[in-house]
């Protein structure tokens, strides 16, 4: 992986960095009120806090922020309303640890400039990869924020019919990401602020999630840092015939595999657990 930097400094918040040459717990916190894990939802500032604060003393260096849920069937959320939750979530993060890098997951534009002139800088974590808002390049090329960019055909209401893939999964999510980090680059977003994310359960059935992470060394040959997110998700609790609050061995099975042909930012629900696998992961690689 590449040895480049982030580095987040938000109003009033301390300096922080983190090294995308070492694995990192990415903390998910969702200020929704249907995000498809219920446990997850946060709804009040002091919930809002306490995620926070149990998330960061548990391990996590980034915390990702969203205000719009994008499971499958997932409703309609206003540009106000949406901003109206991430900022609740930047607002509370610069109070309760202003140590921990903030992540922003939305595909709007207009939420990446409120943030960025209230905030500073950020992580963008964008599920469409700019296909969405055509202007979402542009910001992040302005700020020069680092940007997760990833793979999703459609919308979140019609991705799930958009499942077949001419050459494979895998040769589908490589070639788009060949084709998309290219454009990225020529429209001012410099290299090592780009970070991929392979999007496990976004216009990819279960069989070809699995697929999908049984090839992710083709993925890793492009030479950019990678975000996996499978915590919790259909890929584990439909094939198990169980729920996602039953799911956690899954994710942290799958969470291994993702960390054994190199780094990768893992974004989770489950701070501790992971954070322990992550740790094992490291001590493991010194007997290869």
């Amino acid at each position: 992986m590449s040895s480049s930097y982030i580095a987040a400094c938000a109003m009033m918040l301390k300096p922080a960095t983190i090294n995308l040459g070492e694995s990192h717990v990415m903390a998910i916190l969702n200020i929704t009120p249907d995000s498809f894990y219920s446990t997850s939802r946060n709804q009040t500032l002091s919930d809002i806090h306490s995620t926070i604060t149990r998330a960061t003393s548990e391990g996590a260096t980034i915390i990702d922020i969203g205000g719009y849920s994008t499971r499958p069937g997932a409703e309609e959320v206003s540009t106000e309303e949406e901003w109206r939750r991430v900022e609740l979530g930047l607002r509370a993060l610069r109070e309760v640890d202003a140590a921990a890098v903030a992540s922003i997951d939305t595909f709007r534009s207009e939420i990446v400039r409120r943030a960025y002139e209230e905030y500073g800088a950020f992580i963008v974590n964008d599920i469409s990869a700019g296909e969405i808002d055509h202007a979402m390049v542009e910001s992040v090329a302005k700020y020069s924020l680092p940007y997760i960019a990833m793979h999703m055909r459609g919308t979140p209401a019609t991705m799930q019919s958009m499942t077949e893939y001419e050459r494979g999964v895998v040769n589908g999510v490589v070639d788009y990401f060949r084709k998309r980090t290219a454009e990225l680059e020529s429209a001012g977003i410099h290299r090592k602020n780009i970070i991929l994310d392979p999007g496990f359960g976004f216009a990819k059935t279960a069989e070809q999630n699995h697929e999908l992470l049984a090839g992710i060394a083709e993925l890793r040959a492009l030479g950019y840092p990678l975000l996996i997110g499978v915590s919790r998700k259909s890929m584990i609790y439909k094939p198990l015939d169980i729920t996602p609050e039953e799911a956690l061995p899954g994710s942290l099975a799958l969470a291994w595999e993702a960390l054994r042909s190199g780094e990768a930012i893992l974004r989770v629900h489950d701070v501790k657990e992971t954070a322990q696998i992550l740790k094992l992961a490291n001590y493991y690689r010194k007997f290869l």
